[in-house]
């Protein structure tokens, strides 16, 4: 029943965030400098998330030839300059790693 309890509460106060926000972005206007900062923050996100994953896997710095998630991420990112799919970009850097790691007996 505490499952229940606080996945129902974990539930209603995220509800509660975003459509606070919803409710006050709709009533007032929001600064030009607001809206271009706003901009900037899914792509921070993301990098923050992603960054650590491909410079550090074993939680230190590498930056080698020997680092897979590294060079995945770099064939991901040709593929996704050159072709704006975000599906073939997770694809690309997917098949990348798997055949990196299994060429090196990691899988």
């Amino acid at each position: 029943m505490n499952i229940w309890l606080v996945m129902l509460l974990g539930g209603a106060l995220t509800f509660g965030m975003r459509i606070s926000f919803i409710y006050l972005f709709g009533r007032f206007e929001i600064p030009v400098m607001v809206k271009r900062a706003l901009r900037f923050v899914p792509p921070a996100v993301l990098s923050a998330i992603i960054a650590p994953a491909l410079f550090m896997p074993d939680n230190t710095l590498n930056v080698s030839l020997s680092n897979h998630y590294l060079l995945a991420g770099v064939v991901a990112i040709l593929v996704a300059w050159r072709t704006k799919n975000t599906l073939l970009t997770i694809i690309a850097g997917m098949i990348t790693l798997l055949v990196l790691m299994w060429g090196a007996n990691t899988i």
